[in-house]
């Protein structure tokens, strides 16, 4: 199978998308109680085990396990941005 090269995800450290796991069932499961990642160092905003992450934490292993035969790789990144601009800051 030909991999295509994606660029990365543009993520931008907001810790907004770690802040509201509680949001989707799929991250509801790393909810320390309050809808933030028990992983999340909110002093930094830097995921504790990044490294060794969940799968659904992955962005561009998820769009290529659900999402390449549907969007492209620029509209999935536009799509997950917004929804991240709409989610509540927490950590500020």
């Amino acid at each position: 199978m030909n991999q295509v090269t994606l660029n990365l995800f543009p993520c931008y450290s907001c810790g907004k998308c770690c802040a509201n796991v509680d949001l989707s069932a799929e991250t509801k499961s790393l909810d320390r109680g309050d809808g933030i990642c028990r992983h999340l160092n909110v002093e930094n905003k830097q995921c504790r085990i990044y490294d060794t992450r969940p799968d659904i934490c992955r962005v561009e292993l998820q769009y290529r396990r659900h999402y390449a035969s549907t969007y492209t790789w620029q509209a999935f990144v536009d799509i997950n941005l917004s929804i991240c601009e709409s989610l509540p800051d927490k950590l500020t």
